[in-house]
């Protein structure tokens, strides 16, 4: 039976919760507050933590921090009333499962519990097998989850620019600084240059840098020997070695403490490391390649970030758009999503009405394309018909629609329509040609063209 933890400040939500899930066989324990939440899990194993983001006595993302240096398979999922996209999405670099706004249903809820629990099951199948096996194939099912997940090309021209800066470096063992607001698919570019390079035969291993105590930095990257330190039962190899001939990912950077970025820039110039306790040198042939969506040209001012290492990580710089940026794009990142989340939840929603197309344009997107995915799996999962209909729409999206008149809607949508009418006239009404005329795929123009009961 899984065990579960819910660290909720709302102690009338927290037993309402704590009974529906005991209900659905779940083992549950619940705090009211930080402090005691920080006895149970560090006397008792949970297989999830569901935390609410907001804690009067505490910050929730410090929260999360302890929760993982105690237990770091423990997944967390957060809870906000505050539809704080940003703080979430900052959250899940920092090591969370997930997150969910409240008000939510049970069927979210549990949804996401058993997503966080297959997930665990999955890496702790892999540990007992091998832990080197467990380290990289870890990061293999991330990688295959999110490159999956998102869609690198685009019809925009923000989206075709940074096609092109990927093909352009590709090929080359240049080191890559990848840089971009949170959510808009770092770790995606990274692993289509690597796939695009002379390297993709071999390991590419992606490490969130800030989601590392730095006391555990070194043996993260570059391994130990047993009984180098309290607690190394077994030899563990590093992530360069299991980069070796390949690439090595490392995401938000900046969050490196500096005795760490002093151990990087060493082994980025001789090539070489020591695992810790060893004497023995190991050469390395890694590329790589870096992501931040800090300022480390400020960083390097503040003199938090070395220079040194700085430019030996900036050989090639890469900004990759948020998604108002790429706005032109939003159909089709939308439309893939929703064919991950039919896949995911095994559904056959066909695809959005008008008034949901409406609210996803007149949306700013903060948390960018890994908010997308998560609204539109969400929505699919709430949606009993056809098609994905507004009410199943978080109240942060919703909130947006409000505030533009109805007029505006209007325009836009006979904006939209007439521009199909026109395309389908200019190419003698060949639906293929059509859609490419307007950067959309086939499938988009036939929902659009449903939309509008079109009678072509």
């Amino acid at each position: 039976m899984p065990n579960l933890l819910i660290i909720e400040d709302d102690s009338a939500f927290c037993q309402m919760l704590q009974k529906f899930l005991t209900k659905r066989n779940y083992e549950v324990m619940a705090s009211f507050s930080a402090s005691d939440a920080q006895e149970k899990f560090k006397n008792n194993h949970f297989d999830v933590i569901l935390t609410d983001l907001r804690l009067p006595d505490y910050d929730g993302i410090k929260l999360l921090t302890d929760i993982k240096t105690v237990s770091p398979k423990t997944q967390v999922i957060l809870m906000t009333g505050y539809a704080e996209v940003g703080s979430a999405v900052n959250a899940m670099k920092k090591g969370a499962f997930d997150y969910i706004s409240k008000p939510f249903t049970p069927d979210e809820i549990v949804m996401i519990i058993e997503n966080a629990l297959k997930a665990e099951v999955s890496s702790h199948s892999i540990q007992n097998d091998n832990n080197t096996t467990n380290r990289t194939s870890q990061k293999d099912t991330k990688a295959d989850k999110t490159n999956s997940a998102y869609i690198v090309k685009g019809t925009s021209e923000a989206s075709k620019k940074l096609d092109d800066y990927i093909k352009l470096v590709a090929p080359t063992d240049m080191s890559v600084l990848i840089t971009g607001e949170s959510g808009t698919g770092k770790e995606v570019t990274a692993k289509a240059i690597h796939d695009n390079s002379k390297r993709k035969d071999f390991n590419f291993i992606a490490v969130d840098c800030g989601a590392i105590p730095k006391e555990l930095a070194t043996s993260e990257f570059f391994g130990h020997i047993k009984g180098s330190f309290t607690g190394a039962v077994e030899d563990k190899m590093g992530n360069f070695e299991a980069a070796d001939k390949g690439t090595l990912f490392l995401d938000e950077v900046g969050n490196l403490s500096y005795e760490n970025q002093i151990q990087l820039l060493r082994a980025l110039q001789e090539r070489k490391i020591k695992r810790i306790g060893s004497t023995k040198e190991i050469t390395v042939d890694v590329r790589i390649i870096t992501a931040t969506n800090e300022d480390l040209n400020k960083a390097v001012e503040n003199g938090t970030f070395r220079e040194d290492l700085y430019h030996r990580l900036n050989e090639f710089s890469v900004q990759i758009p948020s998604l108002e940026d790429r706005f032109e794009d939003l159909m089709l990142f939308a439309e893939n999503f929703l064919d991950k989340a039919n896949t995911s939840l095994d559904k056959n929603i066909q695809g959005f009405t008008n008034e949901v197309w409406e609210a996803f344009r007149q949306y700013h997107w903060p948390g960018n394309l890994r908010e997308l995915q998560n609204v539109i799996k969400r929505a699919v999962l709430l949606t009993t018909g056809e098609e994905v209909e507004i009410q199943a729409l978080p109240r942060e999206v919703l909130q947006s629609r409000e505030k533009e008149s109805v007029a505006d809607n209007f325009s836009k949508s006979e904006f939209e329509k007439d521009q199909i009418i026109k395309a389908l006239k200019k190419t003698n009404f060949n639906k293929s040609k059509a859609a490419k005329l307007l950067q959309v795929t086939r499938k988009t123009l036939y929902n659009r063209i449903n939309h509008y009961n079109l009678d072509l």
